[in-house]
């Protein structure tokens, strides 16, 4: 079978076309992302719809319900192989997820709306879900957040991770704004259970946690993670979001069959 090995602002993935094709993506996932080092695994498959289906596991073989980079990575994946066309929408368990080809290496999409969101659902700590069901983030600022510190927190990370206060686990975004609009930030994921070099749904996630705090002026964020930038656009009034869309890089690491 062929795989591609891609990247989205440095969170990778092993790419496949299922269609047809009975397989244990659980067993792939652990499998692949052990050769490769990658954050997660896709794999296209068909759907009544949309233009395909997104199935995606974390690198520990969990299943994720969406990923916001992973679904930018698909997108280039569909396009690339003429499955797609520049504007798609793929199936994916937390909802329709539109794209668009913008350029050869970037892609946007437009990421769930959050379905559920409780501010300082712990103290200090926002949870912000992406999708029904969706996608579960903590979000917390860090105003002393530094790429080559990340020890410092990773105790605290795993823990929250895990904190009975998120009814099904969260991924942990830490973000610091250097500047009204723009933003450091870092995810630890479940599923991977470390930082992984950049979360689109983790982004998404604070963008949404400025927004309804009237913390985000103009509605962009501009999200500078370890592995590359993301832009993050909000739509919506002061105690809502209508519509979130996630930009940045769609890129080939490499293709090979195993």
């Amino acid at each position: 079978m062929e795989f591609w090995h891609m990247s989205g602002a440095g969170n990778d993935f092993v790419v496949t076309d299922a269609r047809g094709k009975d397989l244990d993506f659980p067993a792939l996932a652990r499998d692949l992302c052990a050769k490769t080092g990658a954050d997660g695994f896709m794999a296209l498959d068909h759907s009544a719809k949309a233009d395909f289906r997104l199935h995606f596991y974390n690198s520990d073989g969990s299943r994720g319900e969406m990923c916001g980079n992973g679904a930018r990575c698909i997108c280039r994946f569909a396009y690339d192989r003429g499955i797609a066309g520049p504007e798609m929408v793929v199936q994916t368990d937390a909802g329709p997820v539109p794209g668009w080809r913008l350029s050869e290496n970037q892609y946007r999409v437009q990421m769930n709306l959050p379905s559920r969101t409780a501010m300082d659902r712990l103290p200090g700590v926002d949870y912000i879900e992406l999708g029904c069901p969706g996608s579960p983030h903590g979000v917390l600022e860090a105003e002393d957040l530094e790429f080559d510190q990340l020890d410092a927190r990773r105790a605290r990370s795993a823990a929250l991770r895990r904190d009975p206060a998120f009814p099904k686990g969260a991924n942990i975004s830490y973000y610091r704004l250097l500047r009204p609009g723009t933003a450091r930030v870092l995810t630890y994921e479940r599923g991977v259970e470390d930082y992984t070099m950049a979360c689109g749904t983790g982004c998404s996630s604070v963008a949404v946690s400025l927004w309804l705090r009237g913390r985000l002026p103009g509605g962009t964020l501009e999200a500078r993670c370890r592995g590359g930038v993301l832009t993050v656009q909000v739509e919506g009034t002061e105690q809502t979001v209508q519509k979130l869309l996630l930009t940045g890089p769609a890129e080939v690491l490499s293709v090979f069959t195993d």
